[in-house]
């Protein structure tokens, strides 16, 4: 049964579509067809999309476009932080298309980003939600000295899937940049994993176990819906008494703070998770 959600407030939602406009930004809500987005609009609260609005990734549940992206626009730090004023947003999240394309995959992005934030108003938390930047260290390095407050980066599924829905990606190698995050010590570290893609329970439970052991303190557990007919099909709806369960589970193996519900995704009452 796909789960339902809750109707927006219109004006706060309208507002936060007129600034991003206006500032010509993107937001992960929009491209991914996130099913909260009018909860999180009127709310005030977006996940800014840095670095365009094409993947050079071709994941099978993303509704993100593929394709050749343009150069980085040096102009997005300042935009971005101009839209977080506006708004009067106390706690940013940004994330990013995979950008195999440039030499450092984008993170010298982030990091004009999250400075630029940071030098005009110390009140803003900024969370962070990165691609694997294909596990280059000097990439992650330059992430992690930019001081955000929350490291984040999905694993999305379980090991026996990535071939099949992340082609281009690699289980142990999220793994190994969520462990870099985690020895960093600069801030709690979290990830995201999507249930419905043909895992088993076991799978799922072995990948919260490598998380933990990876450093993840705070776990994101939603059911994967189908964005469009060509995606990748979902094999399986859990209940309400499933992602409860998987949360119990998952606050016995250490995880600080746990959220777990089918609509629940990555950014989702992102400030009340740290």
């Amino acid at each position: 049964m796909t789960p339902k959600v809750k109707a927006p407030q219109r004006e706060l939602l309208q507002k936060t579509l007129l600034v991003l406009r206006k500032y010509s930004l993107n937001t992960v809500c929009e491209e991914s067809l996130c099913p909260n987005i009018g909860e999180c609009f009127s709310s005030g609260t977006a996940t800014f999309l840095i670095l365009g609005d094409v993947c050079t990734r071709a994941c099978k549940y993303c509704h993100v476009a593929t394709g050749r992206p343009k150069p980085p626009d040096p102009s997005e730090p300042v935009r971005l932080y101009q839209a977080v004023r506006e708004l009067g947003l106390k706690h940013v999240v940004i994330t990013s298309v995979d950008r195999d394309d440039l030499p450092d995959y984008g993170a010298g992005h982030f990091r004009r980003c999250v400075e630029l934030i940071r030098s005009r108003d110390e009140g803003v938390r900024v969370e962070l939600l990165t691609p694997d930047f294909c596990g280059s260290e000097s990439s992650l390095e330059e992430v992690v000295a930019s001081g955000p407050h929350v490291l984040s980066h999905n694993i999305e599924t379980v090991e026996s899937r990535f071939p099949r829905v992340r082609p281009q990606g690699d289980y142990r190698r999220s793994l190994r940049v969520l462990r870099y995050y985690a020895e960093s010590g600069v801030a709690p570290v979290k990830s995201g994993l999507m249930l419905g893609l043909g895992e088993s329970w076991e799978e799922i439970l072995k990948t919260m176990e490598d998380l933990r052991r990876a450093g993840v303190s705070l776990l994101v557990v939603g059911q994967y819906l189908k964005p469009g007919e060509k995606h990748y099909p979902v094999k399986k709806f859990y209940s309400e008494e499933e992602f409860e369960r998987l949360k119990e589970i998952a606050l016995g193996m250490g995880f600080e703070r746990v959220l777990s519900k089918a609509l629940a995704r990555s950014s989702y009452h992102a400030s009340h998770m740290v």
